[in-house]
């Protein structure tokens, strides 16, 4: 009887993990497309956004970009540290190492001066903040909730992370972009190079937006509706940038980034620059994409090089270049350690900074958030450094990719595995 159950429950388990891999490696891509292609500077195009994302533009904001660790740390803890009513801060990554230490004494302060101090950290993406740091938080009144703790009643959700950046204090200044808290962004070592990413600061009535997207996985881990003047105070206009928040989560496969992304491209008539540092771009982006350059599209596309913290994806991405060579876009490879930030500029009007990268896990996955700013300031300041960033990088020419080495070639042929699951 005993090994007939237990014959019964291996069946069981195997037809599950097949049923499972089969799901997760062969589900066919959503095949996104535009019905109609709109100016990008048209009113069609922003009732658009308004429409689908569903989010509001919000006019009158002030929009920093802060290039690197260097610039981005010390701004995100001066403001920590100047925090009065509230500080909301919302992380994948939370490591261990000096700038975490620097963050932790911030909200261990402003904790201690009565203010509310929240942490909502991934569960896995902030495995190492267990112990000592959350103990030291919570001893302070810092309040700790981890996304997705790994439970038994939460299994199916394993694969759902908050792969969201996003710093919010007062309620009137908010920090957003591709950088956790972590040493590898602020400090170089002797095997690794600081890597290069972009965060953005900003004031205004759009920092209700974000106030609201941290809110929304607050109530997922603790089931609190987030309300007061502390956290939603009455925002005036800080500056002359229109902004959008373009959150998204994994509720349905359909996710509003995606659908960001992928209008942006096919509308552009001018000129598309890309940074990612997680290339997987499915079927449907590489066609918009390469439509984009027949219409006349200047479309450039820049990725980590060698230095990179996830090699067999970068193996997986250059398997694709072939095909975006091919069709005229311009791929490049960077040179001065891990490129981690995510950036899309769009005919030098459009800018996004955020957190999704041109990856599965991204668009389907994860929690992500993003700012699509009009402002074409915003989008020269970028397109300035997008082309500095290109200075310091390789471009990968067709004659040169179809050299690659052989085992390259053949481990790419494996590597596809990584396209629905990355």
């Amino acid at each position: 009887m005993l090994a007939g159950l237990s014959l019964a429950f291996a069946i069981l388990g195997a037809a599950g993990l097949t049923w499972f891999a089969i799901v997760s490696l062969f589900t066919p891509a959503i095949p996104y497309h535009l019905r109609r292609r709109l100016p990008l500077e048209s009113p069609e195009y922003l009732h658009l956004l308004r429409s689908l994302s569903p989010a509001e533009v919000f006019e009158g904001n002030r929009v920093a970009i802060l290039k690197d660790g260097s610039s981005f740390y010390p701004a995100m803890v001066e403001a920590i540290a100047a925090a009065t009513r509230s500080v909301n801060l919302e992380s994948y990554i939370f490591k261990r190492g000096e700038i975490a230490g620097r963050f932790i004494e911030a909200l261990i302060d402003r904790a201690g001066q009565g203010v509310p101090v929240t942490l909502v950290a991934d569960a896995i993406g902030s495995f190492g903040l267990f112990g000592n740091p959350v103990a030291r938080l919570r001893e302070a009144g810092c309040r700790v909730f981890f996304y997705q703790s790994i439970r038994w009643f939460r299994l199916h959700r394993l694969n759902n992370r908050t792969h969201r950046e996003l710093l919010i204090v007062d309620g009137r200044v908010a920090f957003v972009g591709g950088a956790g808290v972590a040493d590898w962004w602020a400090f170089p070592t002797k095997r690794r190079r600081t890597w290069r990413d972009t965060m953005v600061r900003i004031e205004g009535p759009i920092v209700a937006s974000l106030q609201g997207t941290f809110a929304e996985n607050l109530l997922e881990c603790e089931g609190e509706i987030l309300a007061g003047e502390e956290f939603f105070p009455t925002l005036e206009k800080a500056g002359a940038s229109r902004v959008l928040v373009n959150k998204s989560s994994p509720a349905d496969r359909a996710t509003v980034s995606r659908v960001l992304f992928q209008s942006l491209i096919e509308c552009a008539d001018r000129e598309v620059s890309l940074a990612t540092p997680y290339f997987l771009p499915d079927k449907q982006i590489r066609r918009a994409m390469v439509e984009a350059v027949r219409r006349g599209v200047s479309l450039r596309v820049l990725v980590p090089g060698w230095e990179t913290d996830q090699r067999w994806v970068r193996i997986a991405s250059r398997r694709m270049y072939g095909q975006l060579l091919e069709g005229g876009a311009r791929i490049f490879e960077y040179r001065l350690g891990m490129m981690h930030q995510k950036l899309l500029v769009a005919d030098n009007l459009w800018t996004v900074i955020g957190t999704t990268n041109v990856d599965n896990r991204s668009f389907e996955h994860n929690d992500e958030v993003n700012v699509a700013m009009l402002d074409r300031d915003v989008a020269a300041s970028c397109s300035e450094m997008f082309e500095e960033d290109l200075r310091n990088s390789e471009e990968i020419r067709l004659a040169d990719w179809r050299k690659r080495p052989v085992w390259e070639k053949a481990i790419g042929r494996i590597a596809w595995i990584l396209e629905r699951q990355q």
